[in-house]
């Protein structure tokens, strides 16, 4: 299985908690092709981009944007387990509404998430593959 290089580079990063450099990763791909779910990708790591910025507005309302836009690929898609992900989003979408409405409480320790790519998780029909 081979996999788009600007996505392997974008899991790489993401998973070295270098959010902002991750989504840079993925950008120019999905401008090229724009994929809503690579749009979804980005649009997960900026919220962690806030979290690491302390604000929860930012990572409230990108949580809720990536869950729109990666819901559609639920289960799976692209070697990853969208279901777990989305599970994971949709508790950092709680974690930071709650931070959000009391923002003098301690900043929340958001969960890491690592993404990590399994052949089960192909679908066969993603447009993004590389031939």
């Amino acid at each position: 299985m081979t996999f788009p290089e600007p996505y392997l580079e974008f899991i790489e990063l993401f998973n070295e908690e270098r959010f902002w450099h991750s989504h840079e990763a993925l950008e120019l791909a999905w401008r090229e092709n724009g994929s809503t779910f690579y749009k979804g990708l980005i649009i997960f790591a900026s919220a962690f981009v806030h979290v690491q910025r302390g604000n929860p507005v930012g990572v409230r309302k990108q949580m809720a944007k990536a869950l729109r836009y990666l819901g559609p690929y639920a289960p799976s898609y692209l070697g990853l387990d969208v279901t777990a992900l989305l599970r994971h989003a949709d508790f950092c979408h709680t974690l930071a509404a709650a931070w959000e409405a009391d923002p003098t409480a301690p900043v929340p320790r958001f969960p890491l998430y690592r993404l990590a790519l399994d052949p089960a998780h192909v679908r066969g029909d993603e447009a993004e593959r590389a031939p």
